[in-house]
């Protein structure tokens, strides 16, 4: 297969007494895998038990427009991984999970080399051996990663050099001649950002990286990037709890042509229907991330739950489980954004993937925008050493 048609296919340091808590959480960042919990078994009378060819672009690639977003961490048993909720996987079913995902329709493929590490690319590579010519794969460095023995250090790495040492080890994990799309995880605020994508830029060239695209960063960074290598996607939070693309990100994504790929569309399992003002997530955000963000903490959540009684009305009126109302909600807000929840059961990755049938009314999706809008959030969508990683600059190339 030749580099154009795979491109036109369709398929500063953390402070020492935080550093357990930032490197538990480092690994979750940007990604949009959580536990879904059980949502019922009654049909969806909206929603097709087929997906819709509903194909949305992300630059240059046409994808499904729901995703499937793959990170997991070393399980409690040999043989066995979990998600970063505690939902513990045995790795055969993960590899069955994704390919269960490619035969109903799936073609984005979202990992990174931080989340495991390492382990949540070997499980795609598994996944998608036969597979491969059929999908969008997109992967992820940035962060300080040993690149020999996967310690993950605090700090970020995007020097260009360590850029291309961490994708010959992703090309090899993933068991794959490329990577489609290739993302800067986090702006490395020592690096410039043309160093970073002239980096990705020779990877393209030798055609090992067909695609380039970003997480959480800066608008200025976003236009200087674009300017040296045309980015596909951004990849970002966003989803009825967490609105903050929807200011100026989505708006410059339209501007320029870029896709927008959304990690944490159900809100870390918040938008299922199945948190509760009494639900609590333990102290240790090693075991569950949750226990760290301070939306998820027990006074905010209490306040927050008049948004999942409004995704539990609107979910019941269109006859469809809550989870699904709030991917269809995304998918209704542009054109060119793909979200990509993940799970750990092949229940939900049904239901998720069956929310691309599910449609509005302009009437409705009206009076639906102006519900979610009109319920203030408490507390913020991430620890605040985590959150000070969103949305920064890259420094001037000199």
């Amino acid at each position: 297969m030749t580099k154009s048609h795979r491109a036109n296919q369709s398929p500063s340091n953390i402070d020492n007494p935080q550093r357990r808590q930032f490197l538990a959480s480092a690994a979750f960042l940007g990604v949009a895998p959580w536990l879904l919990s059980s949502l019922g078994e009654a049909a969806a009378q909206t929603a097709s038990p087929q997906p819709a060819s509903q194909p949305r672009k992300l630059g240059a690639l046409e994808v499904f427009s729901v995703g499937l977003g793959c990170q997991w961490k070393p399980g409690p048993d040999d043989g066995t991984a979990q998600d970063y909720f505690g939902s513990p996987i045995d790795r055969s079913a993960a590899v069955a999970l994704i390919r269960r995902a490619v035969d109903q329709g799936v073609t984005l493929i979202d990992t990174a080399e931080v989340y495991g590490p390492f382990i949540s690319e070997e499980i795609v590579g598994d996944a998608l051996q036969g597979l491969r010519e059929t999908v969008v794969l997109e992967s992820k460095f940035g962060f300080n990663v040993d690149l020999e023995t996967g310690k993950i250090g605090e700090g970020l790495n995007s020097r260009p050099e360590h850029i291309k040492r961490a994708v010959e080890g992703s090309l090899r994990r993933l068991r794959t001649d490329r990577i489609d799309v290739l993302y800067q995880h986090r702006v490395d605020p020592r690096v410039p950002i043309e160093d970073v994508a002239g980096a990705v830029k020779d990877l393209v060239a030798e055609g090992k990286v067909l695609h380039f695209g970003l997480s959480e960063p800066g608008l200025e960074t976003i236009r200087r990037a674009h300017a040296v290598l045309p980015l596909a996607a951004i990849q970002n939070e966003y989803s009825m709890v967490w609105r903050g693309p929807e200011t100026d990100v989505l708006p410059l994504c339209e501007e320029l042509g870029i896709g927008f790929v959304s990690w944490a569309p159900l809100g870390y399992g918040f938008l299922t229907g199945t948190i509760t003002a009494e639900s609590r997530f333990g102290d240790d955000p090693e075991r569950d991330f949750r226990a760290w963000v301070p939306r998820m903490a027990e006074d905010a959540l209490a306040a927050n739950m008049a948004l999942v009684e409004v995704v539990r009305t609107w979910a019941q009126r269109k006859q469809v489980k809550p989870a699904q109302l709030a991917l269809a909600w995304l998918l209704a807000q542009k054109p060119f954004i793909v979200p990509i929840p993940g799970t750990t059961k092949a229940a939900h990755l049904d239901e998720n993937i069956a929310a691309a049938a599910i449609t509005f009314t302009q009437d409705e999706l009206h009076r639906l925008n102006a519900d979610v809008a009109a319920v203030k959030i408490e507390g913020a969508r991430l620890p605040p050493p985590v959150l000070a990683m969103s949305g920064v600059e890259a420094p001037p190339k000199t």
